[in-house]
């Protein structure tokens, strides 16, 4: 009984922990870019040059400092290992982390949104569930759970979080954890769907598509290995965050780099939407789709070692959509020679799909995230996991003989 209670006040608070972040991110948005209405990418088109490039900058200064007053105070340690080790959470000091998170993302920095609400998600459920009477390992569920349905929440995407946690989190197909995940992100979806009005991130352009496009699904598997292969190296860090001197600078230096970048390219700042957007709206140029998946990647990586903390999930997926865009656009531009014409938004989101499934450890997740986005044809879901099955494959191969 307690743990059906626990189950129930778990989704419900992983869905508020959704909808204010989300809540917050755009305020934060609005504010640094000067705009009332539409997407982040028109806000950041719309803007004027001087705002493009200080916005980035400013909030970096005051995340970093956020981040520097807190970090000579007291350790902020990671969720999973935290809820493995089943330790109580630093509920205070993930808070304030998570807050800090939504500062410097929506400000425009390359980092991921889901790590501000998976982690306040948690905080929120331990802090319900701790008068209850409830073993270790159901304690340990509940929070991978409300970590996972909180991801569910901002995207809306009730399976891609229930399989965040039972793939990557918990890492267990038990019963009891696919029950508790299920229910546990369907109910935070719900919860945040005031918020988020249940809208797919992502709009599937109404273009035909062969069923021949799986043979290319297979084909574009190393493309995909190679560039999660890149991303991988470029955004390792080693160690906790800094907490030294350097931290506001270097996060505020990074802020700066990102908004000199949009000043041509409008896609850069933020967690990677807008590369989502004009990916499958081919709206890229050769150029263009070359650029952001070179400064992408590397963008991510300054401000993770200048000290930031943020989510990998979709700067990893943007850039795995501009390698598939970038492709795409180059054959196209064969096409009176060969006849050849390939669906870009297809071809992008696949891509994508093999590189999350990489960078994440789990094909699974990568293909039912990427359809939950777009929500293409429903065929597509199969195409998408054979591409995440054979980038994985691939990449193992390489690894190993490397």
């Amino acid at each position: 009984m307690q743990f059906g209670c626990a189950i129930l006040a778990t989704g419900l608070l992983a869905g508020v922990a959704g909808a204010a972040t989300t809540v917050a991110l755009h305020g934060i948005e609005h504010l640094t870019y000067h705009y009332r209405f539409g997407s982040l990418l028109e806000g950041v088109s719309a803007s004027d040059p001087l705002r493009r490039v200080l916005g980035p900058a400013v909030g970096g200064v005051l995340a970093g400092l956020g981040w520097w007053w807190l970090r000579r105070r007291t350790a902020v340690p990671g969720l999973s290992a935290s809820i493995a080790s089943h330790r109580p959470l630093a509920r205070g000091p993930m808070a304030v982390d998570a807050g800090l998170q939504v500062l410097v993302v929506g400000s425009g920095a390359s980092l991921g949104r889901e790590g501000a609400p998976r982690q306040l998600a948690a905080v929120l459920a331990d802090a319900a569930t701790a008068r209850l009477d409830l073993t270790a390992r159901d304690k340990e569920i509940l929070l991978f759970c409300a970590a996972g349905a909180g991801l569910g929440a901002v995207y809306s995407v009730p399976l891609g979080g229930a399989l965040f946690t039972i793939s990557i989190l918990a890492r267990s197909w038990h019963p009891r954890v696919v029950g508790t995940a299920l229910i546990t992100s369907s109910l935070a979806v719900a919860v945040a769907a005031p918020v988020t009005h249940l809208e797919h991130s992502l709009r599937w352009p109404d273009a035909g598509l062969s069923y021949l496009f799986v043979a290319l699904a297979i084909l574009i598997a190393p493309l995909s290995a190679g560039v999660a292969a890149m991303f991988l190296r470029v955004t390792a860090t080693r160690g906790a965050p800094p907490a030294g001197r350097w931290l506001v600078p270097a996060i505020a230096g990074a802020g700066l780099l990102t908004g000199i970048c949009s000043l041509w390219w409008p896609q850069l700042p933020g967690n990677g939407h807008s590369i989502l957007v004009v990916s499958i709206d081919t709206q890229l140029s050769i150029p263009s789709a070359l650029a952001i998946l070179l400064l992408k990647p590397v963008l991510t990586a300054l401000f993770l070692r200048a000290g930031a903390v943020g989510g990998l999930l979709t700067p990893a997926l943007a850039t795995g959509a501009a390698a598939g865009c970038l492709v795409a656009l180059l054959i196209n531009e064969l096409t009176p020679m060969t006849g050849v014409h390939v669906n870009t938004a297809a071809l992008a989101l696949t891509c994508a799909a093999g590189v999350l499934a990489i960078t994440q450890r789990s094909p699974v997740f990568a293909a039912v995230f990427v359809w939950e986005l777009a929500h293409p044809p429903i065929w597509l879901l199969a195409v998408f996991a054979l591409a995440a099955f054979t980038a994985t494959q691939v990449w193992h191969r390489t690894a190993d003989r490397a």
